[in-house]
């Protein structure tokens, strides 16, 4: 599933090919990735608006259109192609838009689970997002209170989107080992020092992934080379970069987790 850094990526490579165009024609070749409304009032609503701009919010993409948003979640396997000229449908092709200037909106899902939203008002889908990560809401003081709310384990509560908005496996990973922080940590006996750490760490590894263009760990997503770079994610069994230690994996919340036993040692408190 792409996070944050991917996300972003792929709005780079839309916004400057989509913006301005209208859309001519709907083929929705799988109902069921539409969430809302009908197939029948999609295809009457979003014909013949125009691409006014392209943003994210946590993992979703934002397509301002001329009078209403269209919202996508890529899940497991999405993707989302520009295609010039003539375009014939793939197999895993979900949904087509074809716009002006001879151009086409490809949503292409393998894996069936990626989601497509035409609203008036976005936030129906976003209400229950935590803060954006590299927003002015984000900041020290608010993690560690935020921390200190809860009584989790450290990764799984950083996974929740209602939390946080936007980190998935690889930069929740990537940001523990550079904040020296076990995974299992319970969140409320994080010290403040340790929070701003934190801040830091997640903010870091989220601007180096958008820089990298994200990372490419699978069929879909290229282009990114920020897997070039991992601390631990995928590295079960290598060295650790900081001190040699091999990297290790255990499942948290049913995640594969990777992290350095020495640099994040898990500390035992009366609170754990």
């Amino acid at each position: 599933m792409p996070e944050l850094p991917e996300v972003e990526t792929i709005i780079s490579s839309l916004r400057p090919a989509l913006i301005g165009k209208t859309i001519l024609s709907v083929d929705l070749r799988w109902n069921r990735t539409l969430v809302n409304p009908s197939p029948k009032k999609f295809q009457k609503v979003i014909l013949g608006q125009q691409i006014q701009d392209i943003f994210r919010r946590a993992k979703f993409l934002q397509i301002k259109l001329s009078g209403s948003y269209l919202i996508i979640h890529l899940r497991m396997s999405g993707d989302l192609l520009v295609v010039l000229g003539g375009y014939q449908p793939a197999k895993h092709d979900r949904l087509i838009l074809k716009m002006t200037d001879d151009m086409s909106l490809v949503f292409s899902d393998p894996r069936k689970f990626g989601r497509v939203w035409l609203l008036d008002d976005p936030s129906v889908v976003f209400q229950n997002l935590g803060p954006e990560p590299l927003s002015d809401e984000f900041t020290p003081s608010w993690l560690y209170a935020a921390l200190h709310s809860r009584h989790r384990q450290l990764k799984a509560l950083l996974l929740d989107q209602s939390f946080l908005a936007g980190l998935g496996n690889i930069y929740t990973d990537e940001a523990l080992h550079l904040a020296r922080l076990h995974p299992l940590t319970p969140s409320d006996t994080v010290t403040v020092e340790q929070a701003e750490i934190l801040w830091i760490s997640v903010r870091q590894v989220l601007q180096e992934g958008i820089q990298r263009n994200g990372a490419s760990i699978d069929w879909v997503y290229r282009g990114g080379d920020f897997q070039n770079h991992f601390r631990v994610y995928g590295r079960q069994g290598k060295a650790c970069p900081v001190c040699g230690t091999k990297i290790e994996r255990i499942v948290v919340g049913q995640r594969g987790t990777h992290f350095c036993p020495t640099c994040q040692a898990l500390i035992k408190t009366g609170n754990g």
